[in-house]
């Protein structure tokens, strides 16, 4: 099982470096997971990326649609808060990406980002040891 953040995900469908690894994973067919707050922060970029022309409107809802679909479980975040909290505190991290550290703890997985700002938090702390980065 394995813990997919955002900036995984998004790789999935949008062409950037790091793109054909990220899809590697989703090939592997071992279960993947993310806290549900993965739907908003993909919908977000899907909508800044849309409002900026980067995109059109029919792939920005293909990404709202489909990214949803390719986890096995999305896990309710209340339950994570507190977790979360703590470790955004220690690392001194926004807690959203604390949220996928929480989980990953709580399902003794993986995590997978390609977020290097986050895994330089995570450098040199027990988290690290938890983490793989996807790295273009």
């Amino acid at each position: 099982m394995l813990v997919v953040d955002a900036s995984v995900a998004l790789k999935w469908v949008l062409d950037e470096p790091g793109d054909r690894e990220a899809r590697a994973i989703i090939e592997t067919g071992e279960p993947l997971i993310a806290p549900e707050l993965i739907v908003a922060e993909v919908v977000n970029v899907a909508w800044r990326r849309l409002t900026s022309g980067e995109i059109a409107a029919r792939q920005a809802a293909v990404i709202a649609a489909e990214v949803p679909r390719v986890f096995a479980e999305l896990v309710a975040i209340g339950p994570l808060r507190m977790r979360a909290l703590e470790i955004a505190t220690e690392l001194r991290h926004p807690a959203y990406d604390c949220f996928y550290l929480a989980l990953a703890e709580a399902k003794d997985a993986r995590l997978v980002t390609a977020d290097r700002r986050f895994a330089q938090r995570l450098a040199g702390t027990p988290w690290q040891a938890r983490t793989t980065t996807l790295w273009s």
